[in-house]
């Protein structure tokens, strides 16, 4: 390994090479849109949904971005599965082309840039970016396609890639708060590193300029509404400290934030970054952003979109050590490393794909994909809420509300309610709190997501009234942690008190 800068040297016509890359990137987009109508739209996805029926500049979990563009997607294909979850496809084809001409502008040839796209592409954290619509599939795009530009910027020197990265991180920004650790990781690695000269040009400023001015609506409304978004992330963070989800993140980061057969190319890059003395800000980039979530206990999946940069680095260093061996060596070596990545991938991808909608390989994935599971019963639980409302006598259903414990529960009936004409449910998680309780608050109330316990602690006069599961016997946290569903009376207390004691984040 060399610590003079990596140039390209590519022989091969560029339209070639980005043909091969685009073709593979439809390939892996083609397998998703075959398999993502198999199940049902995951809890998390029901709260986009819901989201993005009442748009805003901020949300109390997440930035505006991804209600918008569910919004767009409700606008295009209703209800689809498919259709919804195109847009996550569409970012994560969109994040490994670039991932490989990132490669290309590192130094790489062809072998490099597609060698760079099949490692990114059977990495678990990208194969399940594409399976749902998730704020996590927009981020990764962000963080791809900023990495790229800055070795745009560092490439050519030209001061004007400020002006992109700047957008693009502005876009960030609009897209989940995380990526503020990475704009520190690559300020830092700015100033340690000799592209410090940029802190001279105007360009820097301008692009900083325009990503704040993309991100001022979203901090407009966040002051507007007291930071609640950093509120709930730290409600969030402490739930998932004690839940001991931290625990995982140096564990995970070899098999899942990186195919564990290219994991040494990422190592590799890492390096091969630090070595280099034009593109050593990268290196800065990659562990700054890194120990400031390996610190603060992250979850580790938020470091996931760093590894393309370090596998395309990797790949241009492997490629030109591969060019000084013998012929039945590189072969080899060629085989072992296409072989590896192949069997990892499949197995990822069986895990988190939903290829199959019954048998032994959608067991196999059900039993060890949590989120899969998550996809069962919405459906199930709508027409149960509007079986316990058939039963009850038209005075009761013409004061009628229905309260829900979590996101996905108030998604669902918002979403699937109408065609049973069931009232909108009422919800006090995340942004459904800030929205308030009815006007004319109801009477009758069907109430979802409690146990009896809490349901009684609540309401008046509670009863059972029906079974929250799915017909295909799914464990999940609706079956197993919220089976039952009560009728109650009006609430103990006044509707304006009990919203002040149940601001609830999950």
């Amino acid at each position: 390994m060399q610590s003079a800068d990596f140039r390209a040297t590519d022989n091969s016509p560029f339209r070639s090479n980005l043909f091969i890359l685009t073709a593979l990137a439809t390939v892996f987009a083609l397998i998703h849109i075959a398999t993502n109508g198999r199940y049902g739209f995951h809890r998390d996805e029901w709260q986009f949904l819901s989201e993005a029926r009442h748009l805003d500049w901020g949300f109390v979990p997440f930035p505006p971005l991804d209600p918008f563009l569910e919004r767009i997607g409700l606008s295009l294909f209703g209800l689809s599965l498919v259709g919804l979850r195109m847009f996550s496809v569409i970012a994560q084809s969109i994040a490994l082309v670039v991932s490989g001409l990132m490669a290309k502008e590192l130094g790489g040839n062809r072998w490099a840039q597609v060698v760079t796209l099949i490692c990114v592409g059977l990495s678990p954290l990208p194969i399940f970016n594409a399976t749902e619509f998730q704020y996590t599939s927009f981020d990764f795009l962000w963080w791809v396609l900023a990495a790229y530009f800055i070795v745009r910027l560092l490439k050519t020197e030209n001061q004007r890639w400020w002006i992109a990265i700047g957008i693009t991180l502005g876009l960030g920004m609009q897209t989940k708060y995380s990526i503020a650790f990475f704009i520190a990781g690559i300020l830092t690695g700015l100033i340690l590193s000799s592209a410090r000269r940029s802190l001279k040009s105007g360009w820097f400023y301008a692009g900083a300029a325009v990503g704040f001015l993309i991100f001022l609506p979203n901090l407009l409304w966040l002051i507007h509404h007291d930071f609640i978004s950093y509120t709930f992330l730290q409600s969030i963070h402490q739930r998932d400290l004690r839940l001991g989800r931290g625990a995982d993140f140096l564990r995970n980061q070899l098999y899942m934030n990186v195919n564990a057969a290219a994991a040494p190319l990422a190592i590799v890059g890492l390096v091969a970054f630090f070595r280099s003395t034009r593109y050593r800000m990268f290196g800065w980039m990659f562990a700054v952003t890194f120990a400031l979530f390996c610190l603060g206990k992250g979850r580790f999946y938020y470091v996931a979109p760093l590894y393309p940069m370090a596998v395309a680095m990797g790949s241009v260093v492997c490629e030109r050590w591969l060019a000084h061996i013998k012929a039945w060596q590189r072969r080899t070596v060629q085989t072992a490393l296409y072989v590896g990545v192949a069997l990892f991938g499949a197995y990822a991808a069986a895990i988190l794909v939903p290829f199959a909608s019954s048998g032994p390989m959608r067991d196999f994935a059900l039993k060890r994909n949590g989120d899969l599971r998550e996809e069962f019963g919405w459906h199930e639980l709508v027409r149960t809420v509007a079986g316990i409302r058939d039963t009850l006598t038209p005075e009761q259903q013409a004061h009628l509300g229905i309260t829900v414990g979590n996101y996905g529960e108030a998604g669902s009936l918002e979403l699937l309610g109408p065609a049973y004409h069931l009232p909108a449910p009422i919800s006090t998680t995340n942004t459904a709190w800030l929205r308030g309780y009815p006007t004319s608050p109801p009477t009758t109330l069907i109430v979802v997501g409690l146990s009896e316990k809490e349901a009684d602690s609540i309401f008046t006069g509670c009863r059972w009234a029906g079974h929250n599961g799915n017909p295909e016997g799914i464990h999940n946290e609706e079956s197993d942690y919220h089976p039952d569903i009560f009728l109650c009376g009006p609430p103990r207390d006044p509707w304006s008190v009990l919203w002040k004691k149940h601001r609830d984040f999950g």
